[in-house]
């Protein structure tokens, strides 16, 4: 059963809306797989924040350079940009729970053998590097069976409340993780986050077993065959409400959520704070992101004008925040900037999931994560280039810009294949920007 309209039923000039019915903001939590998959995984997010803050900061502690810290970055999703479509056909081909309880597993000795070498007191920064590597080449099969493993759990009603809320539950976690870092940094050394957090995987891998098969909404699978990869393509290359989503998350993700860079670099060389302040600022910016997922899980519809409207809002929010002159206003501004990020994420995530076939789901969904994560190999080394040739504000501030720029452009050709018009007006004394069919603009004249 499809989810979302397919290629025939999701016309060209009317890309703008997705629907569910069901009610309340943590309606998905009443199934019972998904239940057992929310509880692992917050389990597991927390350990994966903790290790995210404490990499960046011995990165950036082993050679003092925020380009270095991009390239960390940059390592861990390159496999994505290089393989990603290919484990999407794996998603497809395979049963999404085996192939989780494999990639969870393996990510869970990535992050003990880190903590093994840091511990020991032998880390180099090549071992940083190979294993953000190794993390990447596990996470382009375990992204695209994750994402498309949540309709199997939820069915068509609740997925955009479940992808909704598997967007709260890693804000929520990144809430802890970067404190609980910033404290083991401090008191007892980075080797027992990195710990913590390939122990945490055990958690996931129980709530996978402990899953009930029968109750989970059958998908046919692929079988082996040739050409699927350019079949997948094909499939989005034909639909504009799945193409331009995608290229405005890819601007996005390679240009505008280098935050590990930017973060540090503001940290370090702006205002002169140690490692528990960083960990409070990606506090900060994941308590926007919780409260932005939380928003998401309760909207009944999902727009493609709410998504340009949100990308357009973070490239602004993120030029002003790099220009802040004061600590403080620079921390708060973090709190609208997760916000509207994760507004911006949820809105595309959900709307291409919704929009594509099952048995294509797998596969579109690795474009996505190619296109959204992928790009960070470009993206980050280049802005962490630009941060430490012209400094941190500079290197946010472009950005904000690109993401900004990204967000009109889209907006501009969606609004042109769907027979819109841009209108610029004001309301209760406030402006706003809306898409009017051009029928009513001639009428109006």
């Amino acid at each position: 059963m499809s989810t979302g309209p397919g290629a025939d039923s999701a016309p060209v000039h009317k890309p703008d809306t997705y629907t569910r019915r069901g009610g309340g903001t943590f309606s998905s939590l009443t199934i019972r797989n998904y239940r057992l998959f929310f509880t692992g995984a917050i389990v597991s997010n927390t350990g994966t924040w903790m290790a995210r803050i404490t990499q960046d900061w011995l990165v950036l502690s082993l050679t003092g350079s925020a380009a270095a810290v991009g390239i960390t970055t940059a390592l861990q999703f390159l496999p994505m940009l290089l393989f990603g479509l290919y484990g999407g056909v794996i998603a497809d081909r395979y049963p999404k729970r085996q192939l989780l309880l494999v990639s969870q597993a393996a990510l869970g000795l990535c992050g003990v053998a880190l903590a093994a070498l840091t511990l020991s007191g032998h880390v180099q920064v090549w071992h940083v590097y190979l294993i953000a590597f190794l993390l990447g080449m596990v996470t382009v099969v375990d992204n695209p069976a994750r994402q498309s493993f949540v309709s199997e759990m939820v069915g068509p009603e609740q997925l955009r409340n479940a992808v909704s809320l598997n967007s709260a539950n890693f804000q929520s976690a990144r809430l802890v993780g970067p404190a609980v870092a910033g404290v083991l940094i401090a008191g007892v050394g980075s080797g027992w986050a990195f710990l913590l957090n390939g122990l945490s995987f055990v958690a996931p891998v129980i709530s996978l077993l402990l899953m009930r098969t029968g109750e989970l909404h059958k998908v046919e699978r692929v079988p082996r065959g040739k050409g699927q990869l350019r079949e997948g393509l094909r499939y989005v290359a034909g639909r504009p409400d799945l193409v331009w989503p995608i290229v405005l998350v890819g601007f996005i993700g390679t240009f505008g959520f280098n935050f590990p860079i930017w973060l540090t670099a503001f940290a370090d060389g702006v205002f002169h704070v140690g490692a528990g302040t960083y960990g409070f600022l990606n506090t900060l910016m994941a308590a926007g992101s919780l409260v932005g997922a939380l928003a998401a899980a309760r909207r009944g519809s999902t727009r493609l004008r709410m998504l340009v409207i949100a990308a357009g809002v973070f490239g602004v929010l993120e030029v002003v925040a790099a220009l802040s002159p004061a600590f403080w206003l620079f921390a708060l501004l973090l709190v609208p900037i997760g916000m509207i990020g994760l507004t911006v994420n949820v809105t595309a995530n959900s709307a291409v999931q919704m929009a594509t076939d099952p048995a294509m789901r797998g596969r579109v969904m690795s474009l996505y994560m190619m296109v959204f994560a992928g790009g960070t190999p470009i993206g980050a080394p280049l802005l962490g280039w630009v941060t430490d040739v012209y400094g941190a504000r500079v290197g946010f501030a472009a950005g904000g810009v690109i993401s900004l720029a990204a967000a009109v452009v889209v907006g501009l050709v969606l609004a042109r294949v769907g027979g819109l018009k841009v209108a610029v007006g004001w309301r209760r004394g406030h402006p706003e920007v809306r898409f009017v069919a051009r029928e009513r603009l001639t009428t109006a004249a």
